[in-house]
């Protein structure tokens, strides 16, 4: 099986229904035979779609990708509430759905737009007192959960065939859509439950991007590591310094350096760091009035001691 010594980077999956985020990341790193891999946000069993797997160096990416944000596509079923919020779970209502249209439901959705408060499901991969929440809810155990701030930017009714309708969301970290379908549908007196939810974006990284399930399932390592897209496309968007050698080296010996094109107005902006080849070193920040960068996390890409499993 093919090893690639010191390579790091992000494979984008679009994960097949019924595998947890962490039986992808395990698939991965069983195939690869590296040890350093994670995700960059849980996605349902049930959900598909978008799962960037980071690998290597490029984990230490891994919160600056999941604070950026993420675009679903659910499928909600109206007149319908469960325990799990969506149609996996154990039905604890139903009711006829008299009247679903367009209009009512665009107008419904207004308020859950912007800065909102959620509470966080029982069946989620949250803790609580060492203990996921979904093993307490598996038990017949309910806890007291708080509302917690997430943000949502967007939500477009795409179609509306009664009692289901299908809606865009665009989101910050944290948000739960089975959530939001569960509180909209309460909104409008119904209830409601997710019957199908894609998750068709993170940061930059579309479903275009994505490796087919299919292709991840049959295990070809070399095929993998060819979809590898380097660290620093977790952060596309983002300002770009790069420095010479020596600026380089005391960067990556957590020194701040001195900027050669001062970044006036940008202090405490978040840059990604590349050295004179071209390579990205690390994430920065912007200080001394645009001065200097210091290190907020240093990657050592492609270099060897990246632990590899033995063979």
């Amino acid at each position: 099986m093919s090893q690639k010594v010191g390579a790091s980077g992000v494979l984008v999956v679009d994960k097949g229904p019924g595998a947890t985020s962490f039986d992808v990341v395990a698939r991965v790193r069983r195939q690869l035979r590296v040890r350093r891999v994670g995700h960059a946000g849980t996605l349902d069993p049930g959900a598909t779609g978008v799962l960037p797997v980071l690998i290597g160096e490029a984990t230490k990416l891994t919160p600056y990708l999941v604070d950026q944000d993420k675009e679903y596509v659910a499928m909600v079923r109206f007149g319908l509430t469960t325990d799990t919020h969506d149609i996996s779970g154990r039905v604890l209502a139903e009711t006829t759905v008299s009247r679903l249209e367009r209009h009512l439901l665009v107008e419904a959705c207004r308020p859950f737009i912007g800065r909102i408060k959620q509470v966080p499901p029982m069946y989620s991969a949250l803790h609580h007192e060492g203990r996921r929440l979904y093993e307490l809810a598996r038990e017949g155990i309910v806890v007291h959960r708080e509302p917690r701030e997430v943000i949502v930017r967007s939500i477009v009714v795409e179609e509306v065939s009664p009692p289901r309708a299908t809606l865009r969301v665009v989101c910050g970290k944290g948000t739960y859509v089975r959530v939001l379908a569960a509180d909209l549908g309460a909104a409008l007196g119904y209830g409601a439950a997710v019957e199908r939810l894609v998750r068709c974006r993170v940061g930059p990284f579309d479903l275009a991007d994505a490796m087919p399930w299919a292709d991840v399932t049959d295990g070809d390592a070399e095929l993998m590591w060819s979809r590898l897209k380097p660290p620093e496309s977790a952060l596309v968007g983002w300002r770009r310094i790069t420095l010479d050698d020596r600026a380089a080296h005391a960067f990556m010996h957590g020194q701040a350096v001195e900027l050669a094109a001062p970044a006036s107005g940008e202090g405490g902006a978040h840059v990604r760091v590349h050295g004179a080849a071209g390579a990205l070193i690390g994430v920065g920040a912007v200080i001394a009035g645009g001065r200097q960068v210091k290190p907020l996390r240093i990657l050592h890409a492609d270099r060897p001691g990246t632990r590899v499993l033995p063979a």
